[in-house]
């Protein structure tokens, strides 16, 4: 069973910097994009930033320049360092897994981690 585990969020001032990390279980990590979604209150969960596992990197266009995520495969943990943090980063941050197996598209979501930027 696949298990995606978060850590790293907490309170920070705004221009700081956290760095997230998520621990997958499990021998999917070789085979999986991982991602880190998040979602502020009263807003739809937005994707952050994609690794594959060929390590073509995605990011949305708000964190380009401040956040970079990367993955090491021989720990099955993927990263998002986060720099020059704002208020408006505020917002549960979620681990994704999204890989194919027997032509089936499964998806793994970790438990989430709060990210507070506020002075």
């Amino acid at each position: 069973q696949v298990q995606l585990v978060e850590s790293g969020g907490g309170l920070v001032q705004p221009g700081g910097s956290l760095r997230l990390s998520c621990a997958a279980s499990g021998s999917i990590f070789s085979i999986a994009s991982m991602d880190w979604y998040r979602q502020a209150p009263g807003k739809q969960r937005e994707l952050v930033a994609a690794m594959t596992s060929g390590g073509r990197k995605n990011y949305a266009d708000y964190v380009k320049g401040r956040f970079t995520i990367s993955r090491d495969n021989a720990k099955n943990t993927v990263y998002l360092q986060m720099n020059s943090l704002k208020p408006e980063d505020t917002a549960v941050y979620y681990c994704h897994a999204d890989y194919t197996s027997n032509k089936v598209r499964i998806q793994h979501w970790g438990q989430g981690t709060q990210v507070t930027v506020s002075s």
